[in-house]
């Protein structure tokens, strides 16, 4: 069974910073591209950061100069640095990835999310 396993999320201050990770276990032979999304109440899925194999990386403009998205192909992981923290950030944050599973191709694989909540 491959899954994805978020981790990192929780309570924080305005402006505050808090770092996600995002582990891809199980028979994982590699991991092409990944990315962050959140999803707040009542609001559509919105895509936060993508980051390719080559590194290379896109950013949704809201989180744009205060997200960071980076990656460790060795430990199969994605993280998302998240500075300057805003209220409007308070979200579920989810990972994806395009993983070459056990079936021999890649797949889409989706984390349970973790919880940020960013208030006084």
């Amino acid at each position: 069974q491959v899954q994805l396993v978020e981790s990192g999320g929780g309570l924080v201050q305005p402006g505050g910073s808090l770092r996600l990770s995002c582990e891809a276990s199980g028979t994982v032979f590699g991991t092409n591209t990944m990315r962050w999304h959140r999803q707040a109440p009542g609001k559509e899925r919105e895509l936060v950061a993508t980051i390719d194999r080559s590194l290379v990386t896109d950013y949704a403009d809201s989180v744009k100069g205060r997200f960071t998205i980076s990656r460790d192909n060795g430990k199969n992981t994605v993280y998302l640095q998240m500075n300057s923290l805003k209220p409007e950030d308070t979200a579920v944050y989810i990972c994806y990835a395009d993983i070459l599973d056990w079936t021999g191709r890649y797949r889409d694989y989706w984390g349970r999310g973790t919880q940020v909540t960013v208030s006084s």
